[in-house]
């Protein structure tokens, strides 16, 4: 049984999948110390629903294949905005007009360091 990873090995290994999959506009929040249930937030983008749906089912297949536990996914029936959450680092997949009228970034960054990658 494989221990549960770090949440910079999560991190890393989500963004080397959402690069793999051709996530647009992909943008990395950091909570640590500001978010007592995780540690990275990562917001990104697919083209139409199926780009977004391939996303995220590739980045679920990834954690599970490292090792992590408990992933709760929410979305995949319309793909417009899916949810995973790994416990340490959440990911939210958009199309890019849900993605605008959300405007997650502006919500979180105002007091989080926001990378862009």
């Amino acid at each position: 049984m494989k221990a549960q990873p770090d949440a910079d090995k999560t991190l890393n290994m989500i963004l080397s999948r959402l690069d793999d999959m051709k996530a647009e506009e992909t943008v990395t929040i950091d909570l640590r110390g500001k978010s007592a249930y995780s540690d990275y937030m990562i917001i990104t983008s697919g083209r139409a629903n199926r780009h977004v749906g391939a996303i995220a089912e590739n980045v679920t297949k990834g954690l599970k294949e490292n090792g992590v536990k408990g992933v709760h996914v929410e979305g995949m029936s319309n793909c417009d905005w899916v949810l995973i959450d790994s416990g340490d680092v959440i990911v939210h997949v958009f199309r890019p007009e849900v993605r605008e009228f959300y405007n997650l970034e502006r919500l979180w960054a105002q007091n989080s360091a926001v990378a862009a990658v």
